[in-house]
């Protein structure tokens, strides 16, 4: 698959473990595609970080009028009706209240353990640490939805070697070769890409593998 049809197929996939009434944060990169892939018979509350409730779509590219609105990540985006802005301190009290069903974010790595790393890489330069920290220990589900590796060497370690975001917060991940449950005896495929063979996406995963007995396709 090209770059841009791996994004998708991670988000059209993960956008299946949202359920209509769900108050979700979806972070920058692949998670921001996630609304798009929604049945249309899910209704979702999306809430952006910097101070939107009920997010809603993306502004037609060629609409250049002035005034427009931007999500966490710096991208326009509009309001649905009866949505609301709120300030920061509201915002963040949200996140942190236990309010965000939940929360599907990108990673630099995560691990078996269910930690995840996804703020910064020592000696690079950090634009801001930004909610992530808030997101993952407030809401509820915590999932990554991420490509399986980066220029080859996989994301999804034994432990993760970069600074943590946070610990043990990570409940399922996402990627194009596989959907993975965090569990106590570690993580366990639960779906495979009909693509690849459980062997290939060992072979491309630093962590071992739990291979579930009714192991199903990725739709």
């Amino acid at each position: 698959m090209k770059h841009d049809e791996i994004r998708s197929y991670i988000a059209r996939r993960a956008a299946r473990e949202l359920h209509s009434g769900d108050v979700v944060n979806l972070g920058i990169g692949v998670p921001s595609l996630i609304s798009a892939y929604l049945p249309d018979d899910v209704r979702v509350v999306l809430h952006a970080e910097n101070g939107i409730v009920d997010e809603g779509p993306w502004p037609d590219p060629g609409n250049t009028e002035p005034g427009y609105i931007i999500d966490a990540s710096g991208r326009p985006t509009s309001v649905l009706p009866g949505g609301a802005y709120i300030d920061s301190s509201l915002s963040f009290a949200l996140m942190r209240g236990g309010h965000i069903d939940c929360t599907v974010l990108g990673a630099l790595e995560v691990d078996s353990f269910g930690n995840i790393a996804n703020w910064i890489i020592p000696g690079k330069l950090l634009p801001g640490m930004g909610g992530a920290m808030d997101l993952v220990v407030g809401a509820k589900r915590v999932i990554v939805a991420m490509e399986h590796t980066v220029n080859g060497n996989p994301k999804i370690r034994t432990r993760c070697t970069l600074p943590l975001t946070a610990v043990g917060c990570v409940n399922l991940i996402v990627t194009e070769l596989c959907v993975l449950q965090v569990t106590p005896k570690g993580l366990l495929m639960l779906e495979i890409n009909p693509a690849y063979t459980p062997a290939q996406v060992q072979d491309r995963t630093e962590a071992q593998l739990i291979i579930a007995p009714d192991l199903k396709p990725m739709a």
